[in-house]
Formats: C-alpha cells, structure tokens, sequence
C-alpha cells in the first residue's frame, strides 16, 4: 500500500496543462550553453542533474531572465532588490485567467471584438504579467503601481519590448494628500483586525483607517480605474507579509522584493479584502475580480466575504510549481449565463476519509449521528438508518449554502456559487460509516445524481464533514494534549 505521503503527492494538483513549461520544464543545461551569462550560476548535483542556487538573488533573476528571452521573445531586467516572479509560476496565473474568460459561466459582454484589456494591480518593476499576457495571448493591460522605481522599470520593460509596448500602459497610482506610506501604516497602531464570529457587514472592512474609517492607504481599484473605464478581468500579486521579519522567514529561495512588494498591514487577507471592498462599488466594471493567494488558510475567510457582499460566482484553484503552492480567488458580480449553482458537475460520484485515532468512548453509531446533526443543521432532510449505518441526505439550494457558509474549502477543483434564489433543484447523497480497525472508521459519501445542478458543491459540502468530524472525535496529534 503506498504511503500517506505518496499519496498526497501523486493527488498534489500539477503545472497548468497550457503552462509552456508542463511538458518541458526548463533545461538549465541547454540554458547555459545558449546564454554565457547564465553559466556561472549553473552546477552539477552527484547524479549530474544540472541546478542553481535558488537562495542566490543574481542566480533567479538571471534564470527569469533567460527564460523571457529564450522562450517569449521578450526584453527584460530589473534592479537589485525587485520582486523577482518565477516565470512558470505566473504563467499558469495567466492562463488560468484565460480558462476563466473562455468559460460560459458569465455571457461575454465584449463590444470590441476579441480584445482583452485586464488590470495588473502593483505590476512591480517586473511588470511580468503584462508582458506574459501581452506576449502569449495579445492582452491588453493597463499596469498600475505606487513606487518611482517600480514605474520606471515597469515602463523601460515594455519599451524594450516594441513588438508588444502598444498593448501595455504603465499607469501611476496617485495617492492622497493624507495617505500613509507602507511603512507609516505599519509602525502605526494595529489598524487590521481578525472578526471571527459574525461577519462584519459590507461597510465594516477591516483596512487601514483613521478614526473616521476613511481608508489611508494607496488606492488599489477605486481612484485608480478611471471614469468609464471596463475591463475583462483585474489580477494581483499581492503583498502576502505583515512584517519584512515575516517576509524574510524563506530561507529557501530569495526572489528579493521591496518593502511596498512584500509588506501591507494586515498582510495578503487585509489587501485582498480591500479589493474586494473596491469590487463592491465598481461591480461590473471587471467581469473578473481575482488575486492570487499565498495561505490557504486565508481562503475561507476571503469567500465569506465575497458571499456577503453578495458576488454572484467565486471560483478557487491551486497553482503548483516545483515545491512553491499559490491559490487563486477569483469572482464576478455578472449574473451566471446559467441560473445553476456550479458550471461544473463534480469530477467524483464516490468521496471518502479516513478517521484514525477516535476516543475509546466513540465508535461508529456516534460518528453516524454526527453526521445527521451536522447536516440538519443546515437545513437539509436526513434520514439515518442505523442498522446499515448510513445517513440519507436532501439538500435544496440554501441547505448548501447554508452548511458552506460555515467556510468554503474546495481549493483544488473550481468552487463557484450563484445568488439566484430558486432552488432549481436538490442535491440528494447518501454517507455511510464502516469500521476499519479499532479506532479507525472509513467514511464514504455516494452522490446519487451526478447531473443535478448542485452537484459541483458535493466536494465542498463533504469536505466541510470532514473537517467537523475531525474536530470532534479524533484524537489530536503526537504531543498535543488530549482532547
């Protein structure tokens, strides 16, 4: 049988399929025999694999640099403590992007033919999205960034390039006489805090503010997109850190990064947030509002809101690229084309876990009225039968959403929802309890109508399961003290 960790790893998502690099990932070997420059930075392992130090800053800028040039076409540099992207990395960004827009979960709205214009919010001096989606798919873009260094860089990397420049406008953020700078915000008392139970409303956010809640950090959407002005989509690659000491903790990589680059107060789910709270008032100005992830733990947080400030799709994925995993949040505020709950049917009729460890004092009948209650909470009709051990479960469209506003965590397969409030129909999977040995217990759902609209959000719904179950009877690891 193979091992936990094999197994993980063999389910571990992989490079997106229309990544340049899925197939072919780069051959430094190659690389350094096209590019002197880069030969100095490439050494041998005792297998003879050819590799580069990836704590070396000089070592990846000129890897990224290489990469542009040998496989795009493109012109590029940046200045000594830049962000540094990984070039496949943010590729599968960008065509993620792309399967988002080519889908028929929104109606494409474009009086302008094919053109697609997107928003980089904070482009960096690397511009790096700009210049992929530019160069591989012919986007339009309008940059935007705060810093001069960041501008002057991000302008000569598109003039470098002629071939695409026309396509890219370098855009600078102005900010307000009372703004405070990255660092004032973050010296300053805590201007960011976590609410965990009850939702604030909409107009409560939890951004850097002065005692009137007037927000005193550089525009991010709002002042920046001018009057008029539409977009197919907005992204960002967001400062994930609280601190520069938290930024600093990787001692794996160094891909540099500026204080502006790395830090915010409140970190990625503060900044996320306020884009959120931006996408609120400019709604349908973006047909897509995402950002890239850097926690997964900060997902369940940043959907709750997106459901309370009433978007009518969220969608979630996972980038993975060698050991570095990034998540993706996206979502839109333009009615489904389809009045379904999820564009997709899931990929599974079967979903199943392990319990291992319960209490001596729980077994199997416990487990099983657990599962009963945790869905009659929400809503849902359930019907247990205890001597097959197997609870029967009807869920109509707010029975789901109910039991997923506990917190969305379905990452790795597309996770949307819609507003309409029909329940065009019911989602109807039955979960049965086995005994493995002593204290292990398998749990199994079965979907019994794979084509129901609702049918996307068993995997979530599951997996929210999961996770109570856990809480509740099993035992907490080596170490730990007993529950």
């Amino acid at each position: 049988m193979p091992s936990k960790k094999r197994r993980r790893k063999e389910g571990r998502p992989k490079i997106h399929p229309k990544n340049k690099y899925s197939d072919n990932p780069p051959d430094f070997a190659l690389l350094a025999s096209l590019y002197p420059s880069f030969q100095p930075f490439v050494f041998y392992s005792r297998d003879g694999r050819p590799k580069i130090d990836w704590t070396d800053f000089n070592a990846t800028r000129e890897l990224t640099r290489v990469l542009l040039l040998h496989d795009h076409g493109l012109n590029w540099w940046i200045p000594d403590g830049q962000l540094c992207p990984t070039v496949p990395n943010r590729s599968n960004y960008i065509h993620w992007i792309e399967d988002l827009l080519s889908s028929d979960v929104i109606a494409k709205t474009k009086s302008n033919g094919d053109n697609v214009r997107g928003f980089d919010i904070g482009t960096g001096a690397n511009c790096i999205y700009p210049l992929l989606g530019a160069s591989l798919l012919g986007w339009n873009f309008v940059a935007s960034d705060v810093t001069d260094v960041a501008l002057e860089w991000a302008e000569r990397n598109v003039k470098n390039n002629p071939h695409i420049s026309e396509l890219i406008e370098i855009r600078k953020v102005k900010c307000p006489q009372n703004t405070l700078t990255p660092e004032e915000l973050n010296n300053g008392e805590s201007v960011y805090s976590e609410e965990v139970e009850g939702l604030p409303s909409s107009s409560s956010f939890d951004t850097p503010a002065s005692e009137d809640g007037s927000y005193h950090g550089p525009p991010i959407l709002l002042d920046v997109v001018r009057d008029g002005e539409s977009f197919d989509f907005c992204m960002s690659n967001p400062p994930f850190f609280e601190s520069i000491e938290e930024a600093g903790l990787n001692p794996k990589t160094s891909c540099g990064g500026t204080y502006e680059e790395m830090v915010y107060p409140g970190g990625e789910k503060a900044f996320i947030t306020r884009i959120i709270e931006d996408s609120v008032v400019l709604k349908q100005s973006f047909r897509w509002y995402t950002s890239m992830v850097g926690r997964k733990v900060n997902l369940k947080f940043l959907i709750s809101k997106l459901r309370e400030v009433g978007a009518t799709i969220v969608k979630t994925t996972e980038f993975v690229q060698g050991q570095t995993c990034r998540w993706g949040l996206a979502w839109s505020f333009v009615p489904p084309a389809k009045k379904i709950i999820s564009p997709h049917v899931t990929e599974k009729n079967i979903l199943s876990f392990m319990l291992e460890g319960l209490q001596h004092q729980f077994g199997a009948i416990h487990v099983l009225q657990s599962v009963e209650s945790f869905f009659h909470t929400g809503g849902a009709s359930c019907k247990l039968n205890a001597s097959s051990f197997t609870v029967d479960i009807t869920a109509s469209t707010d029975h789901c959403n109910a039991l997923l506003n506990k917190g969305v965590k379905d990452l790795n397969e597309v996770a949307s929802f819609s507003n309409v409030q029909e329940a065009l129909s019911n989602l109807c999977f039955h979960v049965s309890v086995f005994q493995q040995i002593p204290g292990t217990l398998l749990v199994k759902g079965s979907l019994q109508h794979r084509d129901s609209p609702l049918s996307g959000l068993f995997s979530s719904i599951f997996q929210e399961l999961e996770e109570a179950l856990r809480h509740k009877f099993c035992r907490e690891k080596a170490g730990a003290n007993s529950l």
